[in-house]
């Protein structure tokens, strides 16, 4: 290939690189856009720590953090794209012409049409696919208001009850152009018609191919809700939604969605159970027993760790521990993970044991630990290298049955001495 000289002001002060869609800042200097709003977006994020204003990289004036400031260079575009075409012949790619961002106006318009039954699904596949494209779209969007329209079509779609279409669109846009600002934490915290419409789409029967993307996204919109809701309304949760949080985690019913869906479930049972009489919803929705059945057969780390982290609360209430101890596999499983998966479900399962000996330790609950190898885990996590905290809930949990275990050959004098508490 010939080697080519490219014109100096036609590369990039930032990349090097030749521009593709130049753009010049108030300082007069032309840059790739690219390259200047990486520039502005990574300097902003220095400067707010160093409390410093953002510069130009030439000339080292103080730059405006908009990127709307920035103006295309057209001139230079245009002679950019002939002199690729002209060179062509000796490598040169040619650039095409740079599709420019959409102004708010635009972008407020389709918002509003949102409301507009008439055009509502096609200013959601407008939104919809301006989300995908880039980030800078996603922001702009949350600016205008789309979290709020988006609301108001997943409500309105409930309250009339039709799986309207654009709803796959909406609660898509909803959990991507989310981000929780007090503008729109005031739109769902107190929302329950917005936690019944998600609900709603979970329970309906479906009969298009889109059923479990759909009830993807219902999810993780619920997930973005409950993260911010108020203490009322999680304190005022029914027992139906437990019940289908449950659901969602039973692989044979028809409330089952995804792997991903199922994380989210985990999730949101984490987030709601310290809430008001939410350990014992839950417990009475048959969790425990749920719980225990889809970690026998789960082989992901994360998903344990959100299994164990809802096993531990729930067995600090007298129903919950009831209901793991009524499972024959409840304490095998947890000895079985213990020491295998993380620290945070060692953790989490040295403190629901530590729940079951200290409130629940009958005669036949001590010989079942000691059967399966819970006392022998127990020892390991002494020796093993593990948070020294962990060592002593451990050796707190031997000491306590010490007289129920003294046969066991796990157990020696050194072990129960060794670390003093």
């Amino acid at each position: 290939m010939e080697e080519v000289e490219i014109p100096q002001y036609f590369l990039c002060p930032i990349s090097l690189m030749i521009m593709k869609d130049p753009v010049t800042t108030v300082t007069g200097i032309t840059y790739d856009r690219e390259s200047i709003e990486m520039w502005l977006l990574t300097a902003e994020e220095e400067a707010e720590a160093e409390a410093e204003a953002v510069t130009c990289p030439v000339t080292k004036q103080k730059l405006p953090r908009d990127t709307e400031l920035l103006t295309p260079n057209h001139m230079l575009r245009r002679l950019i794209q002939a002199w690729c075409i002209a060179n062509a012949s000796k490598g040169i790619d040619r650039i095409p012409t740079p599709k420019y961002p959409l102004d708010k106006s635009h972008m407020l318009r389709l918002v509003r049409q949102v409301n507009n039954h008439q055009i509502c699904v096609e200013a959601l596949r407008k939104i919809d696919a301006l989300v995908i494209e880039n980030e800078k779209n996603k922001k702009c969007l949350e600016e205008v208001g789309a979290i709020k329209a988006m609301v108001s079509f997943i409500v309105k779609s409930f309250k009339e009850k039709k799986l309207i279409n654009g709803l796959e669109q909406a609660l898509r846009i909803f959990h991507l152009v989310w981000s929780p600002t007090t503008k729109n934490e005031q739109l769902v915290k107190e929302n329950h018609d917005l936690i019944e419409a998600i609900l709603w789409i979970l329970r309906s029967e479906m009969m298009n191919n889109n059923q479990v993307i759909i009830k993807t996204h219902a999810m993780m919109v619920l997930k973005n809700v409950i993260e911010v809701s108020s203490s009322n309304l999680l304190s005022e949760l029914q027992p139906e939604f437990f019940q289908d949080m449950v659901n969602i985690l039973r692989k044979e019913s028809k409330y089952h969605i995804s792997q991903q869906a199922t994380k989210v479930a985990l999730q949101v049972l984490i987030d709601t159970c310290p809430w008001g009489r939410n350990k014992h919803k839950i417990v009475e929705s048959g969790a425990i027993f749920e719980l225990i059945e889809l970690e026998l057969c789960n082989t992901e780390k994360r998903v344990s760790e959100l299994i164990f982290c809802i096993l531990a609360h729930l067995c600090t209430c007298a129903d919950g521990r009831a209901e793991f101890l009524k499972h024959a596999a409840g304490i095998s499983v947890i000895t079985k993970r213990t020491l295998r998966v993380s620290s945070t479900t060692d953790d989490c399962a040295i403190q629901i044991l530590g729940s079951i000996s200290k409130f629940s330790a009958t005669k036949e609950v001590l010989i079942e630990m000691l059967r399966i190898g819970a006392v022998s885990k127990l020892c390991m996590v002494i020796q093993a290298d593990c948070e020294d905290y962990l060592k002593k809930k451990a050796m707190e949990i031997l000491r306590t049955h010490s007289y129920a275990w003294s046969n066991s050959p796990c157990i020696q004098i050194y072990l129960l001495t060794r670390y003093p508490g």
